[in-house]
């Protein structure tokens, strides 16, 4: 059975509810516990434990460190391609937004890699819109395979495929697969996602599951949250963790935590979840899965993010750009908009009103924490803790 069955029948309703009514007492028996069940994490993630968060605090930063040590984990994005053909209303890439969108070549993404290898970078995410025709699963592993000798770790993040689709690229060298399912609410998932094979909840839900038959050694999941409650979101991505831990055990996990920023199309968040929200789910994600790497990307200022440095996260983004050929303009010759499937080139009144030194691809999101990586590291450095650009070779999976 798939997660998708297990999903099926799992009492969530039941659960959200225990949250919404779990006392001061639950939540201090819950924290002298070794071992969590999602009804614990239930009560970690409720009001009651909204105002016991000093020892949540203190009960995750030292199981943190007794799992990790005082080390982060750096890494950075690297957009491939900003067309897709899905309409997503929460995202900045939706096939229907009037955007410049340009698609690298192998060329132009080594360019891209280069400049963040020169800023310490080992451990980069290729990122990019769902859209076979741009970016299709050559495509992939033609970039994954370039940039396999100067890159030990690499990650993607792009549209769902088929586990034989993915065995190409685990051999050219990704180690890696994240893939959010935006929303566990079926409904409002159908609501916002109108066109396009994205519109498959139970397509994307199994995703992980296909990635870890195909090889990838580590796989990301997460929920977006400003769209469904956010206890109830939280609950089906610790569900979907659990399951897994259970079942692709081979595999280590990451759990991400987004926040919706503002894009383009000024989609409005539906739900509110706020800073000491996301430190108290911090916190619970800690201690329910002990083991589980906490990513914290540059959606969240850099107040917050240096906070929670010590309560839980153990990989951070720094430096990031959300559009294809953010870090050195690569790409800009190639700029246009795409409408139903078509190219359409830039006029020459259009370019004159846009063209500039500051011209550039659509990104996905606008980033909150805009300091260069030598500044996260630094401050990662007087907070205490040890920035990791590197931390795993092939070599070291060679027989």
């Amino acid at each position: 059975m798939s997660f998708v069955g297990e999903f099926n029948s799992l009492p969530l309703d039941a659960g959200l509810k225990r949250s919404l009514s779990a006392t001061a007492t639950n939540v201090r028996r819950t924290l002298t516990k070794s071992r969590l069940t999602l009804t614990d994490f239930a009560d970690l993630i409720s009001p009651a434990a909204s105002d016991l968060l000093e020892p949540l605090c203190r009960r995750s930063q030292g199981l943190t460190q007794q799992r990790f040590g005082k080390v982060i984990r750096l890494f950075a994005p690297l957009y491939l391609s900003n067309e897709c053909v899905n309409n997503c209303k929460y995202c900045g890439f939706s096939r229907d937004n009037p955007i410049l969108r340009v698609t690298l070549s192998l060329d132009e993404v080594l360019r891209e890699a280069r400049a963040l290898k020169e800023q310490g970078f080992r451990n980069i995410l290729l990122v990019a819109g769902e859209h076979p025709r741009f970016v299709s699963k050559n495509y992939l592993a033609d970039c994954v395979s370039a940039l396999h000798d100067e890159f030990p770790s690499i990650s993607l993040e792009v549209g769902p495929m088929e586990t034989e689709d993915y065995r190409p690229i685990v051999r050219a060298g990704a180690e890696g697969l994240v893939v959010y399912q935006e929303t566990y609410d079926r409904a409002l998932y159908a609501e916002l996602h109108t066109a396009g094979p994205k519109r498959d909840f139970n397509w994307r839900m199994e995703t992980p599951e296909r990635a870890y038959a195909a090889g990838f050694r580590r796989l990301g999941i997460g929920a977006l949250f400003g769209l469904a409650d956010w206890r109830f979101e939280a609950l089906c991505v610790a569900a979907h963790a659990d399951y897994l831990l259970r079942n692709c055990w081979k595999a280590q996990l990451t759990i991400s935590l987004p926040r919706l920023r503002p894009c383009a199309g000024e989609f409005e968040p539906l739900t509110r979840m706020t800073s000491r929200d996301l430190v108290q789910l911090v916190c619970a994600f800690r201690l329910m899965f002990p083991d589980a790497g906490l990513v914290l990307s540059t959606r969240e200022p850099a107040k917050l993010r240096d906070g929670l440095v010590p309560l839980g996260i153990t990989l951070m983004s720094a430096g990031s750009h959300t559009e294809p050929g953010g870090y050195t303009g690569a790409g800009k010759e190639h700029l246009h908009q795409t409408v139903r499937g078509r190219i359409v080139e830039l006029g020459a009144s259009e370019w004159a009103t846009t063209r500039s030194d500051d011209v550039h691809a659509t990104g996905q999101f606008d980033i909150a924490d805009e300091r260069s990586p030598q500044e996260v590291a630094d401050r990662i450095r007087r907070l205490g803790y040890e920035p990791v650009w590197k931390d795993w070779d092939a070599a070291l999976s060679c027989n």
